[in-house]
């Protein structure tokens, strides 16, 4: 069973990226602006994807049969809330939906409040170019405390390992659409972002202007930030206008590199 959910995910996680990858290249929102501190798209990708191997590689580690496997256990142990209360299980795996995607909010937000955490949170928000591959730059430090704070869940609330892969499903492919560098058009667009997260409301959160950089959390549907009060529906610039990236990293060619993406939690900000 877990490896069928680990092959779906894994289809669906692909077919999605090169999807949207096409679509970047035959429709992109911005153009990538070329100066002699830009990073090519090639050490971009190579950074980019670097970290995705790196952190799916420690991930399975740490954790051998994934969180889905991890579900499954706590299952058979009739751990947690879920396991206490008599609900249908379609209802337990909606509930599990909708509480893992609030728990990664709330999770966003701290990894942008607290300063250690920024420090890891900063290498995604360091690329100055947002596409689908920028859905994939996250420190392989910060992969194990969002595992270890979903594994947690896991256990707290008794989450069900269909909701846990329906999920990561569900998480990994709207960010990779979130993160595109395309635009959905102007009617769908508005419409969409009623409910979910587009790549206008996304390149708004990673604005250099850090007062629109903490708004629109969510990573699929936007409801929380409704709800929590982080909804920004405009930038002070129109969207192909945005600058994107930190003010304190302006070189993003030496910090596209692999090896600067993981050293970049451990140096100091430049003045």
């Amino acid at each position: 069973m877990i490896d069928e959910m680990v092959a779906i995910r894994l289809g669906v996680f692909l077919t999605i990226l090169a999807l949207m990858m096409s679509l970047e290249c035959l429709f992109p929102a911005r153009k990538l602006t070329k100066t002699p501190q830009t990073a090519s798209i090639v050490t971009r990708w190579f950074g980019n994807f670097g970290l995705l191997i790196i952190a799916s590689v420690v991930a399975r580690l740490l954790l051998p049969l994934g969180l889905a496997g991890f579900a499954l256990y706590t299952t058979q142990q009739q751990w947690g809330i879920l396991h206490w209360v008599n609900l249908p299980h379609w209802v337990n795996i909606i509930s599990s939906l909708l509480l893992l995607d609030m728990l990664i909010y709330w999770q966003h937000r701290l990894f942008h409040r607290i300063p250690l955490l920024w420090r890891l949170h900063k290498v995604h928000h360091a690329d100055r170019h947002v596409d689908s591959s920028t859905a994939l730059r996250f420190h392989p430090l910060e992969i194990i405390a969002s595992l270890g704070i979903k594994a947690l869940a896991i256990i707290i609330l008794g989450i069900p390992a269909e909701a846990v892969i329906l999920f990561e499903i569900l998480l990994n492919g709207f960010a990779i659409f979130n993160h595109a560098n395309i635009r959905l058009p102007k009617k769908i667009e508005h419409i969409a972002r009623y409910v979910v997260v587009t790549q206008i409301l996304h390149r708004i959160h990673h604005s250099q202007v850090m007062a629109e950089s903490n708004t629109n959390f969510g990573f699929s549907i936007v409801w929380w930030d409704r709800l929590f009060g982080s909804y920004s529906a405009n930038a002070s610039k129109a969207d192909e206008d945005i600058d994107i990236g930190l003010i304190e990293y302006p070189n993003a060619k030496q910090n596209a590199w692999l090896t600067g993406l993981l050293w970049m939690p451990f140096t100091q900000k430049k003045k």
